[in-house]
């Protein structure tokens, strides 16, 4: 797509031009962990033991993506802004302070993982059945965390650019290739969890070598100096300042897995940690499709952003809003008509399948609106107010789920207690979120984006 086609397009057509491939983008990303818990869950025998243990190891894997958030949701619209401004030398600054500071993260990080393995699994509700699976695969995963950082905290950086289709590739690359390799470790090899690590890193792997060539070569408009490595203090804090929501949302979301896997351990043993595992890979799935409009949104609301454009910033906003509200809505009534179609898509154990569908429609049920919080959230982002939308995000997360996951489960509602708390929260800050979004969007738009 033409740079200048971001501001001067139709907004429908170009928000799902731009959209269409980084959804399909998301929807690929999303299998990467998916998949590894559907052949797992298939195991015959063991499948829902393996699928318990590796889904207590998905606070680690939400805690990796968080930090590549942190970079690549701060550098990709402030380098999209700075295209908006026409600073293309900027934008390039932008995107090699933070691939540099992703490496420098990836290696802190895998020595902290290492180091504090055994006590977090164990912390992140794994019992003495399920810490070999958790153990195993994580003690692998481990190893692919440079990969990680560097596919998911540096694609932005391609979607700034409007090349959403190259996006699509770099991620669908990585996904395809994993997808082929999981039944050959976890079958034919007889690994179990650790084959699924193995395809997962090697997989990583790929995908973060393409986006690095790719951001390096000549076909990039925002250029990666890969010889020149840099950590400048002065563009790296208002990256860290715009990614710290973002940062705040995966990390929150990586402690609430915490809180629901120790809370339902401790209620309802290793079957109720099993239903969370579902749960969580439902509304991963479900939030794919939403996380790839965001990302193909938020590179449009900061270049007009950029370029003093400010009904193309509205119009961009409720498009993307009806979509997004209408997506959510659909398919968490789906999941409340369908539970126990949904549900056997990860397990075939029939005991964990009849014991999760009644707790289905605690759980999903205020998906039915998130689409008005994710879309102003994330808008919010595109504008450069990192402030609101980290307010926002510690609202959701640690002042109403962590303390109704205590609450609710404390009293006679129990395990049940648990799920509700999901739905109540997603419901009241999906509401507070959008009044806080479409009464401040005014003065945000007067005061206009700040100067390179």
């Amino acid at each position: 797509m033409d740079q200048n086609e971001l501001g001067t397009k139709r907004i429908p057509p170009l928000v799902l031009k731009m959209a269409f491939p980084l959804i399909i983008a998301q929807l690929v990303n999303g299998l990467y962990n998916i998949v590894d818990r559907i052949y797992l869950g298939h195991l015959e025998g063991a499948g829902a033991e393996v699928l318990t243990g590796v889904g207590v190891t998905y606070p680690v894997i939400l805690l990796i993506t968080a930090f590549s958030n942190l970079i690549g949701s701060g550098g990709g619209p402030l380098a999209a802004i700075r295209l908006g401004q026409k600073e293309n030398r900027k934008a390039d600054q932008i995107l090699t302070v933070s691939a540099t500071s992703l490496v420098a993260l990836s290696a802190i990080l895998m020595v902290i993982f290492y180091a504090l393995k055994t006590p977090l699994i164990y912390a992140f509700g794994a019992s003495e059945k399920t810490f070999i699976h958790a153990n195993a695969y994580l003690s692998i995963y481990l190893i692919g965390t440079p990969f990680v950082q560097l596919t998911l905290g540096l694609n932005p950086f391609i979607s700034a650019q409007g090349k959403t289709t190259m996006s699509m590739l770099t991620v669908i690359i990585g996904a395809a290739l994993n997808i082929i390799l999981d039944p050959l470790f976890i079958f034919v090899f007889e690994m179990g969890a650790a084959g699924a690590a193995i395809a997962t890193v090697i997989s990583q792997a790929v995908s973060g070598i393409y986006v690095v060539s790719f951001l390096s070569s000549r076909h990039s408009i925002i250029r990666l100096n890969i010889r020149k490595p840099e950590i400048n203090r002065k563009v790296l804090f208002p990256i860290l300042a715009l990614g710290v929501s973002p940062f705040i949302m995966s990390a929150t979301e990586a402690a609430i897995n915490v809180v629901f896997n120790s809370r339902l351990q401790l209620l309802g043993g290793d079957m109720a940690v099993g239903t969370m595992t579902i749960f969580s890979s439902i509304l991963t799935f479900i939030n794919m499709p939403v996380t790839g409009m965001n990302q193909a949104v938020t590179p449009l609301i900061s270049y007009n952003f950029g370029a003093a454009l400010d009904d193309r910033v509205k119009g961009i906003y409720r498009f993307s809003l009806i979509v997004e509200f209408a997506y959510c809505f659909i398919t968490s009534c789906l999941c409340n008509i369908f539970p126990a179609l949904v549900i056997s898509l990860f397990t075939a154990d029939q005991s964990l399948i009849e014991y999760a569908v009644p707790y289905m429609k605690y759980f999903i049920t205020g998906m039915a609106i998130f689409g008005l919080q994710s879309c102003s959230q994330q808008t919010f982002i595109g504008l450069g107010q990192a402030k609101k939308s980290l307010c926002m995000a510690i609202f959701r997360k640690l002042i109403l789920l962590i303390p109704l996951v205590y609450i609710l489960s404390s009293t006679a509602l129990g395990v049940k207690g648990v799920f509700l708390a999901e739905t109540i929260s997603d419901a009241t800050s999906a509401t507070a979120t959008f009044i806080v979004f479409i009464t401040s969007l005014p003065a945000i738009l007067r005061k206009g984006a700040p100067k390179a």
